[in-house]
């Protein structure tokens, strides 16, 4: 077998190529690289999941980065689960074909249970006194812990929230450099994240993603020569591209609007109440689940999301299938934006009702994506003070809330989700090797994302 590199260099598009990245464009020229299709909806958990198992979200049953469960009325984002992927993952077809495959994943989405020899994710605790304990979690449990006595602590602050930057994907690159030279997996897949999180706050061609740009082709470049050390080919995927937005949609405030959407009044605001509610949206970047009630309330729906600015189409049941997102798990409808616009996940109508957790970062809580999490309230006076005092309560033992995040959507400057009008702007695949080694010439010009898992595999078994 071949040993393979499989870097996910989120946000990273074919037109980026050039000579701000020259480490990935020799990549590309020395071996192979093509756009890649994006998948619907174009985000980080759906994209993955088609990678891994070359299935589309249909099959998978990733329709998001988290979804409305239907049983338990529980709006979930971010789960981690690898047994909510359906259908045989890469890593398990390759221990099929020669069970002495190892594999190594880094940060990759769907890592707790997955099959692999080692692995590692974010995975703070939770303690019952409400703090939020940053950590991460590996199997075998002295994996991480090894990891972090080489490099230390993975700086979690810097892989989301408003520090989010290159130590996060700095510390994956050298946990990847490290792992190719003392485990020597068969596959090491390693994820790295910054570039998307400028990409968010500045837009695609601001001068600061322009820098995180270059600063992710010296991660690659670091990774791919640790890689040729060892014998292994590399390979660059990513998820999708973010194209620049400049207006937020608020969805559920056109269906709250309309008596669709309920709320329930609490001390701390207002929360979402899918019980009561006829119709609500889970928003995540420019795709939008809506669920209904029934055949009424999916027409009312449908008539408020068709005539509301920003979206550009509505799909139902066939529309769904034809894109291959027709699962028991998407929306009775499913709403993509415009390309300058994306979806705001904001169901109260008066800040001083928002809940207490808008104000904080807390992905798991929201009902929906809050890209504002990457921001400081620019309102704040002396932000840094606030942080400080909110530490002083944390290290006293005191309850405490990390108010600083935003509520104004317009910060937002970019976003993904929906299919890209030009193939340029979407994701790409390249190899460190030609073609014929990585699963032959894509048919037409583009690689469908569901050949990855197929292309990788040809890769280690020479086929």
């Amino acid at each position: 077998m071949r040993p393979v590199v499989l870097i996910d260099a989120v946000g990273l598009t074919p037109r980026q190529l050039g000579k701000d990245t020259p480490a990935l464009f020799e990549l590309a020229q020395s071996g192979a690289g093509a756009p890649m299709n994006a998948i619907l909806p174009a985000v980080t958990c759906s994209a993955q999941a088609t990678m891994l198992t070359g299935a589309l979200p249909s099959s998978h049953g990733i329709v998001g980065n988290g979804w409305f469960d239907r049983e338990s009325f529980d709006i979930a984002l971010w789960r981690q689960s690898n047994a909510l992927v359906r259908g045989k993952k890469l890593y398990e077809l390759a221990r099929e074909r020669d069970p002495s495959f190892t594999c190594a994943k880094i940060f990759w989405w769907w890592n707790m249970g997955a099959a692999v020899d080692w692995s590692i994710t974010p995975r703070p605790y939770y303690p019952a006194d409400g703090r939020k304990i940053p950590a991460v979690y590996g199997a075998p449990s002295a994996y991480p812990q090894w990891l972090e006595g080489q490099l230390g602590a993975f700086p979690f602050f810097d892989f989301w929230g408003p520090k989010s930057g290159l130590p996060s994907s700095r510390w994956l690159a050298e946990a990847a450099v490290k792992t190719l030279e003392h485990y020597q997996p068969t596959l090491t897949m390693v994820y790295l994240p910054h570039l998307d999180y400028d990409h968010q706050r500045f837009g695609p061609n601001d001068p600061r993603s322009k820098r995180a740009l270059f600063e992710l082709d010296a991660l690659v470049h670091r990774i791919a020569a640790a890689a040729e050390k060892r014998g292994a080919a590399t390979v660059v995927v990513s998820e999708y591209g973010l194209n620049e937005v400049t207006t937020p949609v608020h969805v559920n405030h056109a269906l709250r609007a309309e008596g669709l959407l309920a709320v329930r009044e609490t001390p701390d605001g207002e929360l979402l109440d899918p019980f009561a509610s006829k119709a609500f949206a889970v928003a995540d970047h420019q795709i939008a689940h809506v669920h209904t009630r029934d055949a009424k309330s999916a027409d009312a729906a449908r008539k408020v999301l068709e005539r509301l600015p920003g979206v550009e189409r509505v799909l139902g049941p066939d529309e769904k299938r034809a894109a291959g997102l027709d699962h028991p798990r998407a929306g009775d409808l499913v709403a993509i934006s415009k390309r300058e616009s994306w979806f705001a996940y904001y169901y109260w109508l008066d800040d001083e009702r928002a809940p207490d957790f808008a104000r904080t970062v807390d992905i798991h809580r929201k009902p929906g994506y809050d890209p504002c999490e990457l921001f400081v309230d620019p309102t704040i006076a002396s932000p840094k003070l606030r942080v400080a005092r909110r530490l002083l309560q944390k290290k006293l033992g005191m309850r405490y809330l990390m108010d600083v995040i935003p509520l104004d959507a317009r910060l937002v400057r970019g976003s993904h989700g929906r299919v890209p009008d030009d193939p340029q702007d979407g994701p790409v695949f390249l190899c460190s090797k030609a073609w014929k080694h990585c699963g032959g010439e894509p048919k037409g010009s583009r690689v469908d994302m569901t050949s990855v898992c197929e292309r990788v595999l040809a890769l280690m078994f020479g086929e």
